[in-house]
């Protein structure tokens, strides 16, 4: 059974045209794209515009507009945690600062064949582009500096100051089996 949504995950929250900019020009022309927790649909609206087909998933059918819809736009009302993702997926988004389900997210989208994931739930602010058929190397063996876990749990490893680069802060480590997945008890083989 899976834990309740928290009351963050539950809200929906548009974002400024600057990001909805930015995650337009990280999805090429012609793909299949799934938006989960889409909202009010302003920007799997836009998406369809440029995307072959757009899946887009949102539990609150009161957020859901009544209008017409493009005919390459499918709406699917529900729970993305529970729901089935559709496969053929090239990009999925999840603009959702306060998820707390990130593994399970990613783990449906590969399982779905989904390539890349564009995102601001693992640092909750800006959006990155994931590269979901990227393999992750295990935290111990990942040199310091700042680490994004398949988990969803991001940090700075600690090192020597004096090795302190601006490579090093630029650089973010793709790992596998961080402190929090040992901490929470995720099973890092799943996440891999």
């Amino acid at each position: 059974m899976l834990p309740e949504l928290s009351t963050w995950e539950r809200r929906w929250a548009p974002y400024d045209e600057d990001l909805y900019d930015r995650v337009m020009a990280w999805v090429p022309p012609g793909s299949v794209v799934l938006d989960i927790g889409a909202g009010d649909l302003r920007l799997a609206r836009r998406l369809a515009g440029r995307a072959r087909i757009v899946y887009a998933i949102e539990l609150q059918p009161a957020l859901l507009a009544e209008e017409a819809l493009p005919e390459n736009l499918h709406i699917l009302c529900g729970d993305a945690r529970m729901l089935p993702f559709p496969t053929g997926i090239d990009v999925a988004i999840l603009l959702m600062r306060h998820c707390t389900h990130f593994a399970l997210y990613r783990d449906k989208l590969v399982a779905a064949g989904c390539r890349s994931l564009i995102t601001n739930a693992r640092w909750g602010v800006d959006a990155e582009r994931v590269d979901l058929t990227r393999p992750g190397r295990p935290y111990e063996a990942t040199a310091w500096g700042w680490y994004a876990c398949r988990c969803g749990a991001t940090g700075f490893r600690p090192g020597p100051p004096e090795q302190l680069t601006r490579l090093v802060l630029e650089t973010i480590n793709e790992v596998t089996s961080c402190p929090e997945c040992t901490h929470h008890g995720w099973n890092s083989r799943r996440l891999s």
